[in-house]
């Protein structure tokens, strides 16, 4: 669950306060507590980083990020994963990734935890979207839906064998709900 905090400050007086774990999120004015990974959240995360980064590695196409804080306009956010186009991962003057990170990642992944605010994770996806990110994912391990977002149109519901949309530069990658479900079964 986030928690929203008592007073407003600033979003350069924020990024001036010490990272914390759980990790807090500035948006609009407040901050708000972003709720621990449990066994599924870290779970999926890790898994499908690993995937992305399999497919997106591979002739420097992309690069999926966890926990990676993007500052846009008037929101400092750490969505769940985070993937960024080759040629847009931001650099500093030795040609390594930036620490500030100034632009919305191409593709924002979040998965809900229990008890968090779905409509709060959503409002960041939305954001990011209109930003410049050119997909989100809601990830929801209770109900094993994901919710796909593009720019222009209607969030679709996704289960099962429906093939997910991924980023332009992965067209050659194709996986489903399932797969990512899949990673929560040690037998």
């Amino acid at each position: 669950m986030f928690t929203q905090a008592e007073k407003t400050i600033g979003l350069t007086e924020f990024l001036q306060l010490p990272e914390t774990k759980p990790i807090k999120e500035f948006i609009n004015g407040y901050i708000y507590e972003k709720p621990m990974p449990k066994g599924k959240h870290s779970t999926i995360q890790t898994f499908l980083t690993t995937a992305i980064n399999q497919q997106g590695l591979t002739n420097k196409k992309c690069c999926a990020f966890t926990e990676l804080r993007c500052n846009l306009n008037d929101r400092s956010i750490v969505p769940d994963i985070s993937v960024i186009n080759w040629d847009k991962i931001p650099k500093d003057e030795r040609g390594e990734i930036a620490n500030i990170i100034e632009i919305p990642p191409d593709w924002i992944i979040e998965i809900l935890s229990p008890q968090q605010s779905s409509i709060r994770v959503i409002d960041n996806i939305l954001f990011a979207l209109n930003y410049g990110s050119q997909i989100g994912w809601l990830i929801d391990p209770q109900e094993r839906l994901i919710m796909t977002f593009l720019p222009n149109q209607q969030p679709q519901i996704q289960q099962n064998q429906d093939l997910l949309p991924v980023l332009s530069s992965l067209s050659n990658w194709q996986i489903l709900p399932q797969e990512i479900f899949n990673y929560l079964t040690f037998i």
